[in-house]
């Protein structure tokens, strides 16, 4: 039962406690941990047994954009790291949950839903104590004998340019677009008001999305995602509400 003070889908995190308990169980062979922190961040210490995935390993060398891999390519990421269908992976990183939260969703993406985002990633599993590995990263894994990746594209996760531009409600004026969406630019204040382009051909924002930076949704100082109820008031104030088709970005 969803109360205001609950996360909706809790199974979608895990914290320190519980994945030690996991670690720890005969079971736990089945478990990759991800860190998807710098090289120099994996040195400096990580979850025992960690493998560890650069946080940009989806950028396209051609463009130098960051980019949803190819399936073929994606499945060869996931086996190097022991990754396959039947595999349960917990994701972290030390910069407020961004680089866990993309491998998340372009996990959900292929297909492989049994995936959790470590809340409050290293920084968290550090002050409470959690023990701590200085090993190099290990050999490229191999996904176990009958537990190759499979990617199950999920075409609900993105949406199409068409379907964005019938949803834009154009600003002041209240006929246009549709009542049942709201587009949300997750980006700096910067970027929403154009200030800062970050390279791109046009700057500012698509017409009508209202902006909520998502840092503003985690507390910076524990790197942990802010309490359900609080998430719920924020985002409610923005009108991003369960009733509607939501175009994030």
């Amino acid at each position: 039962m969803v109360t205001e003070t609950s996360f909706a889908r809790p199974e979608y995190l895990v914290d320190p406690a519980g994945l030690q308990e996991r670690l720890g169980r005969p079971d736990g062979a089945n478990l990759v941990v991800v860190d998807l922190d710098a090289a120099a961040g994996y040195a400096r210490g990580h979850v025992p047994g960690a493998v560890h995935l650069p946080d940009n390993y989806e950028r396209n060398p051609a463009t130098g954009w960051v980019n949803t891999l190819p399936p073929d390519k994606f499945a060869a990421v996931c086996q190097s790291l022991g990754i396959g269908d039947a595999t349960q992976v917990v994701a972290y990183d030390n910069n407020l949950s961004l680089y866990a939260a993309r491998f998340w969703w372009t996990l959900n993406y292929y297909g492989h839903t049994n995936v959790q985002v470590l809340d409050g990633g290293w920084r968290r599993w550090a002050a409470e104590g959690g023990p701590v590995s200085f090993d190099p990263p290990a050999a490229p894994a191999v996904a176990p004998t009958g537990a190759e990746f499979t990617p199950r594209i999920d075409p609900s996760l993105l949406v199409g340019f068409d379907e964005v531009k019938a949803g834009c409600l154009l600003e002041g004026a209240a006929s246009a677009g549709s009542a049942d969406t709201v587009i949300w630019d997750t980006r700096s204040a910067g970027e929403y008001s154009g200030a800062v382009n970050r390279g791109n051909q046009r700057a500012g924002h698509i017409a009508g999305a209202v902006h909520l930076d998502w840092l503003d949704l985690m507390d910076r100082e524990s790197h942990r995602f802010k309490p359900a109820g609080e998430v719920r008031r924020i985002l409610n104030a923005k009108g991003i509400t369960p009733d509607k088709a939501v175009f994030a970005y």
